[in-house]
């Protein structure tokens, strides 16, 4: 009997030719290489007449001219998760998973999807969005004593924790931004909420959106780098820790965010739970999240009953265009 909440009676005849597009050109690529041949693998497994798409190797053009139907995007980062492959595959006529080109493009953009929920009134942390230019070591040295230590500086159009540093003290704040310039022109910084880090994946759109188990992250010495994201197996990855009524809020919260940015077909949310009330702080929406055998959205699927597979099969029959 299957009590997964969405509809898996997906025929997989009826999708068509189906790029897998994987790779990319963004910092994110290693990753991208992770997630892409499982997805091809899974759907291909099921009889779905899919196909590998490295956009980086290969002209978009080819999608249209080789007769593909569908694209799923497997790709991380700018490039692939930022509103320009979304904008591409609108003007080829291909419909493609995920969110559109506007969703997509606040959702990349770390800072502007802060300005979006902070004017709506929804929790996130602190912060200072600042440019290269702005950032001279008088004012890289202002930062803490308007943000309080720890800060965390990113880059705000990378994800996968490239750039990121969480700067203890003053004399780690000019490292931390040196390291962030190498991927970007403007850099966020944010107040460090200390608690619980989890995260909340939604499939779907708009009113019909429902939010998966949110997955508490316990990383060695509380650092989620990329190593302890996708190289190691030492990290925890948890259901049912927090208790209902914050699970229930936490998870009410982030398809309100999801909403707000206009996604849909899936997305996960990043946040922090703040120890000493237990609030949950929003930090960034993925619209492209990873499907490697470490990534977060196939472990949440899985313990309502949607396998990888499944979870696969069932993103791709959601795939459409804007202007659908």
């Amino acid at each position: 009997m299957n009590t997964a909440p969405i509809d898996l009676n997906i025929d997989p005849r009826a999708l068509g030719k189906v790029a897998v597009l994987y790779g990319g050109n963004s910092a994110e690529r290693p990753v991208s290489l992770m997630s892409g041949p499982g997805v091809l693998g899974a759907l291909q497994g099921l009889g779905v007449d899919a196909h590998g798409f490295d956009p980086a190797e290969r002209s978009l053009q080819a999608l249209k001219d080789e007769g593909f139907e569908r694209a799923f995007v497997a790709l991380h980062g700018r490039g692939g998760e930022d509103g320009t492959l979304q904008g591409a595959l609108e003007w080829l006529g291909i419909p493609y998973t995920g969110s559109g080109v506007t969703a997509s493009g606040v959702a990349m953009d770390k800072t502007m999807t802060k300005r979006v929920w902070a004017a709506e009134g929804l929790p996130t942390p602190p912060y200072l969005a600042l440019t290269r230019a702005e950032l001279t070591r008088e004012r890289v040295r202002s930062i803490p004593d308007q943000l309080g230590l720890p800060v965390v500086v990113k880059p705000p159009h990378e994800g996968s924790s490239i750039g990121i540093t969480k700067a203890a003290g003053y004399s780690e704040m000019q490292g931390a931004v040196e390291l962030a310039l190498g991927f970007d022109d403007e850099l966020l910084f944010e107040q460090c909420i200390e608690g619980p880090e989890v995260t909340c994946a939604v499939l779907g759109e708009g009113a019909a959106a429902i939010a998966l188990p949110v997955v508490e992250i316990r990383a060695l010495a509380g650092n989620y780098d990329f190593d302890n994201k996708y190289l190691t197996d030492t990290t925890q990855y948890l259901y049912g820790s927090l208790p209902a009524a914050l699970e229930a809020e936490i998870q009410q919260l982030v398809l309100k965010a999801y909403r707000l940015l206009g996604c849909r077909g899936w997305g996960r949310a990043d946040l922090m739970v703040r120890k000493s009330d237990m609030r949950p702080f929003l930090l960034e929406m993925n619209t492209s999240p990873g499907m490697t055998s470490h990534s977060l959205v196939p472990k949440a699927a899985k313990a309502v009953g949607i396998d990888y597979p499944q979870l696969c099969l069932w993103l791709l029959s959601q795939a459409r265009l804007d202007r659908q």
